[in-house]
């Protein structure tokens, strides 16, 4: 897993801190309900609405410094209309171990910042 410390450093101090505690905690949200719209997407079959999911995750999670779990999402975006459903399978799942420690850094992060 990997946060830009740096980039999250960048909002607090474009927004200030009320401001990019919100930015922030938006962001988090967002990317929690993304990540289950990724899963149960995925498990019921519907990969386009899983693409869209993943694609949209991308931005939000560069956003907030979270790199690893932009570039996951992006390979999911990437392998969700391949027939490469072994690949698939792994990206899905690694996504969803990034994007729960991921959240948990940043959120850590965030309050290391108050």
């Amino acid at each position: 897993m990997n946060v830009d410390r740096d980039r999250l450093d960048q909002l607090y101090d474009q927004l200030g801190t009320s401001g990019a505690d919100g930015v922030v905690s938006r962001a988090m949200e967002e990317l929690a309900v993304r990540l289950s719209k990724v899963e149960s997407s995925y498990k019921r079959g519907e990969f386009e609405e899983m693409q869209r999911a993943a694609r949209s995750m991308i931005a939000i999670s560069e956003q907030i410094g979270m790199v690893t779990f932009a570039q996951v999402a992006e390979d999911v975006k990437t392998l969700a209309l391949t027939e490469d459903s072994t690949a698939l399978a792994a990206c899905v799942a690694r996504l969803m171990r990034i994007g729960e420690n991921s959240l948990l850094a940043v959120w850590d992060l965030q309050g290391a910042s108050l």
